[in-house]
Order: C-alpha cells, then structure tokens, then sequence
C-alpha cells in the first residue's frame, strides 16, 4: 500500500480507503446502468441474431457503453466523497494513456 499512496501522491489511510470505495462504487454502478442505457437506445439482446456474433456484437456495444458512463461516474462518485482533484487528474492521465490527450491539451 506506501508504494500505492506514493505513486497517487496520497499521504493518508483514510484517503486510500475512500478512493479504494469509490472506484468500487463506480465500476459496480456503471455496469448496472448501461443495461437501461442500452435499453433506452433500444439496443437489446433479443434484436441482435441468436447465434454467436450477434451475442458478441451486443456484449462489445454493451462494453463500450460502459467506458464513457464509467468515465463520468468516477469524477461523480469522486466528487461526493470529496476526492474530485484526485480524480480529475487521475482521468486526465488515463485518457492520455489512451490516446485522447488532445482533450486537455488547454491544461496543465
């Protein structure tokens, strides 16, 4: 755990322990709304063909609305347990990681 709270530049258990809660809290909570996401999309299971890449073809869309409702969860659920800096910047980083740096180019 210190090599944890180095990297994240975290000085107390406590903190560890909600950031800990709220990366809980929002993966466990984004999986449970993209399944109404999808249903408001009218993306459902019993449109897609009943055969192996029709099952795929849903599971990958379902995945990928996943990352953007995660996205906007983890800087949510931060922000109420008073972490919002922590996971803002941990956000910035993680979208650079994937290539969309260009999205804060402005900052920092």
């Amino acid at each position: 755990m210190k090599k944890l709270k180095e990297k994240w530049g975290i000085t107390s258990n406590v903190q560890l322990a909600i950031i800990f809660i709220v990366f809980g809290i929002t993966g466990s909570l984004s999986v449970r709304l993209s399944g109404p996401v999808l249903s408001f999309l009218y993306i459902l299971p019993e449109t897609f063909p009943d055969h192996f890449l029709g099952q795929m073809l849903y599971w990958v869309l379902r995945i990928a609305i996943v990352f953007p409702i995660y996205q906007v969860l983890l800087i949510s659920v931060g922000t109420l347990f008073l972490q919002h800096r922590f996971f803002w910047n941990f956000e910035k980083k993680m979208l650079r990681k994937m290539g969309l740096g260009f999205l804060f180019q402005s900052e920092d």
